[in-house]
């Protein structure tokens, strides 16, 4: 299941990164913050994944 988390998380973070650059773009600021936060999210989680597999 930890592959797939990881996975997820990626994704999460690369959509984040299309979502701002799209935001900026087309001017659009709320899609542009949303990338922001979708960036910020998947990079949190991966850190989470990361501590968990330093303990296993």
């Amino acid at each position: 299941m930890g592959e797939q988390d990881k996975a997820e998380n990626f994704a999460e973070e690369k959509m984040g990164q299309a979502k701002e650059a799209v935001g900026k773009a087309t001017d659009d600021k709320d899609l542009e913050a949303e990338g922001k936060g979708d960036q910020t999210k998947g990079n949190l989680k991966q850190a989470g994944e990361k501590v968990k597999d330093a303990f296993s």
